[in-house]
């Protein structure tokens, strides 16, 4: 049996499925321990999820900062799990800056997909371990121009290729006068600014870090220097950043396609204890991501979990863990927008207030003016989350 048909047998409820992150989490890092204590930490965006900020952004920055304080304090390696479509360039150099800060050895571990902004954190590990199914991105930069966004490689190579064609025939053709027209030298500087930016972070983090220990070629044995260093850098940044060779920006690089860059990378899927833990964890990390929420950051012992807000504001838990707990929250129908107060009873059963409706057991409130459905999956895992009780319908 699959590991999540397995799963999907057990059917969860939130705390349960919390658990089990957790208990994997501990798998992978006693695994990755056997040589060297190694902390673990996730940080992760559900990439299937519309109309949420799921990408790398400022506001990550807070629950990351929390989520390594919970870390233990003399630690000095780290493996960062990391799920992401990308994001913001400068926000993800912020955040290798402070785990660079702290940690001697980083290792990124990518379960799924790591793509963009997440492919240039990356670059900037000791070691980056992938699977089969794993895969990183182009970082060519994605730049807004006249409210539309693209490859700032594929903007300056336009403008090339336009230059180029009147340099051979001496005209300029008239098709491309609006064009040009609308394209100032602060455009052009802004593209190739963006375009060196990651290249330059690339470069400079592939030289320092995953090459550190690179001493001798294995083809040859003779010597590395800096400078050899340096070039295999800049010849897999270069590529990284060629939009002609990937030609889409979401385009998946594989770990063949990094093993013809060069680029040395782990496959977690020949240690089979750890392949297990990974993709029994990366298969939670999804379940927990279809009960609403966008991100996770969390340790072995802690999280920070973001979710897609109901219309309603969020429950409120109320009582204490001995006595009984419940969490009051109103929820409007979508078909004909009445509200519904609904009672939800953690732990044990309660009384149901006056003016309350009891939480239905399969998640799925009849509205009291239309009949229509209200699916409050999203309340239960909210409220489960808060509270750490199940919900007892």
């Amino acid at each position: 049996m699959g590991t999540f048909s397995e799963y999907l047998e057990k059917q969860f409820n939130f705390p349960a499925l919390t658990q089990e992150r957790k208990r994997q989490l501990a798998r992978i890092a006693q695994i990755r321990s056997r040589t060297k204590k190694r902390e673990v930490l996730v940080m992760a965006a559900n990439l299937r999820t519309a109309n949420v900020p799921s990408g790398i952004d400022y506001s990550d920055l807070l629950p990351m900062s929390d989520q390594l304080s919970n870390l233990e304090p003399e630690a000095r390696a780290l493996d960062l799990i990391l799920e992401t479509p990308g994001g913001s360039g400068e926000v993800a150099e912020q955040i290798v800056r402070t785990l660079r800060d702290r940690f001697e050895d980083i290792a990124v571990i990518v379960p799924g997909w790591a793509k963009s902004a997440g492919t240039i954190m990356a670059m900037a590990a000791d070691d980056i371990l992938m699977g089969p199914m794993s895969a990183l991105g182009p970082i060519d930069a994605q730049i807004t121009w006249q409210g539309r966004v693209f490859s700032a490689h594929a903007f300056l190579e336009g403008l090339r290729k336009i230059k180029e064609e009147v340099d051979q025939t001496k005209t300029l053709n008239m098709a491309y006068y609006p064009i040009l027209q609308a394209i100032s030298p602060g455009d052009i500087e802004h593209a190739q600014n963006a375009l060196d930016f990651a290249k330059v972070l690339v470069m400079d983090w592939l030289s320092t870090f995953k090459f550190k220990n690179w001493t001798l070629r294995e083809t040859s044995g003779t010597s590395v220097t800096e400078a050899d260093k340096r070039n295999r850098a800049e010849s897999i940044a270069t590529e990284l950043c060629n939009q002609s060779r990937w030609k889409t920006h979401g385009r998946s690089i594989r770990l063949s396609d990094l093993h013809g860059l060069k680029l040395r990378i782990t496959d977690y899927s020949k240690d089979a204890d750890l392949n297990d833990a990974v993709q029994r964890y990366y298969t939670l990390l999804q379940m927990t991501f279809e009960t609403g929420v966008y991100k996770v950051f969390e340790t072995q012992k802690s999280q920070i979990i973001r979710f897609v807000q109901p219309a309603a504001p969020p429950p409120v838990v109320q009582g204490q863990p001995d006595d009984g707990m419940v969490a009051m929250f109103e929820v409007a129908c979508p078909k004909c927008r009445s509200m519904s107060k609904v009672q939800a009873n953690l732990g044990q059963p309660q009384p149901i207030e006056r003016g309350c409706l009891p939480y239905p057991k399969d998640d799925r409130l009849v509205c009291p003016n239309c009949k229509s459905l209200i699916d409050l999956s999203v309340h239960r895992a909210q409220i489960e989350a808060q509270a750490r009780r199940p919900v007892i319908a």
